[in-house]
């Protein structure tokens, strides 16, 4: 099988796993894991923020994040399709008490327009008695959008809208690393103004498990208090910390995806395939029945998910230029499209 499905089934390399077997330890949440302090105080400094929280999941900490920004009952944006809509089974509701609201991508895959953004908040104030909004979330890259970017220029002026409207702002930055490899630039600059950001060690970097929260010292404070709540206090947790330190090594690994990302869209495209013009490594593709495609490309030996409504195609480090040639001959072979 050549899996495609996401770049999250990578498996440790050898390097990684000598470095978790190696790896300083201590008990994380009586006296603080040494290596685990390294990676968020490496982290931090990375995504240019003050301090910076490991969890065990990119979806913890983006509840982390929620959880300290909301108030129970406040209304929150977040672009549609973001995976704290829609992958994250309703958690920014159940636990840290949000009424979600979603913004249109209309100005562009992933990106609302800060027009869209003002007028989804409504009225700075309102009477005690209406829904108020109090919290915005970005992603970059926005996975249902087909790993599209937010150029730090429209960050600048979303994140500008949100704070001339009192909101904060949080970045759910899952892959950041991925659009800051495809921008050539360091992820801090796709980063400020935020009050919070994620970022994950497992999506693209090749970590097991992994992710940070980041944000200003006093919010990591309350964000380590909501991670214990929610069941993250991992003991010895500098064994996964080492393997998230190895993934950090990989970033510049990423331009591979990209480039084998590419080649997967125009390859398809040449086959007939309607498909996106990858900005990192997810292709999505449209198709008339995309259960029945999915079903035909597992009889190729080659997996892939649906995502919005499309079929989605994700390069990652344990697939090679070669084996993305070799899916394009399997499906030109099977006539799939």
């Amino acid at each position: 099988m050549i899996d495609l499905r996401s770049d999250t089934i990578t498996h440790p390399d050898t390097q990684m796993r000598a470095a978790m077997a190696s790896a300083d330890v201590a008990d994380n949440v009586l006296d603080g894991d040494p290596t685990v302090a390294e990676l968020e105080e490496r982290t931090a400094e990375l995504l240019g923020m003050p301090a910076a929280l490991w969890t065990p999941t990119g979806t913890m900490a983006n509840l982390v994040a929620l959880s300290v920004h909301l108030t129970r009952g406040d209304r929150f944006l977040a672009t549609a399709g973001a995976h704290v809509l829609n992958n994250e089974l309703g958690s920014a509701a159940w636990f840290a008490g949000g009424m979600p609201a979603a913004l249109e991508h209309d100005a562009g895959p992933g990106r609302p327009s800060v027009g869209a953004l003002n007028e989804a908040a409504g009225p700075s104030q309102v009477p005690y008695f209406m829904l108020r909004t109090t919290l915005v979330c970005l992603e970059n890259t926005h996975n249902a959008a087909g790993g599209a970017i937010t150029p730090p220029e429209e960050h600048a002026r979303l994140v500008a809208a949100a704070q001339d409207r009192g909101l904060a702002v949080h970045l759910d930055g899952a892959r950041i690393w991925n659009a800051a490899t495809a921008l050539g630039l360091p992820p801090a600059a796709l980063t400020v103004g935020v009050d919070s950001v994620s970022a994950c060690f497992s999506k693209g970097l090749g970590a097991p498990a992994g992710s940070v929260v980041a944000g200003s010292t006093e919010f990591v404070t309350e964000a380590r208090r909501v991670r214990h709540m929610l069941g993250g206090g991992v003991r010895q947790a500098g064994v996964l910390a080492a393997a998230c330190h190895r993934a950090l090594d990989n970033t510049a690994a990423l331009a591979d995806d990209h480039t084998n990302a590419a080649t997967l869209a125009a390859g398809l495209r040449e086959q007939g395939w309607e498909v996106n013009e990858p900005e990192t490594n997810i292709v999505l593709a449209n198709v008339a029945d995309v259960s029945h495609a999915i079903q035909r490309l597992d009889e190729l030996g080659i997996s892939a998910l649906p995502m919005a409504g499309q079929v989605r195609f994700v390069t990652h480090r344990d697939v090679s230029a070669g084996d993305v040639n070799e899916a394009l001959r399997r499906m030109k072979t099977g006539e799939l499209h």
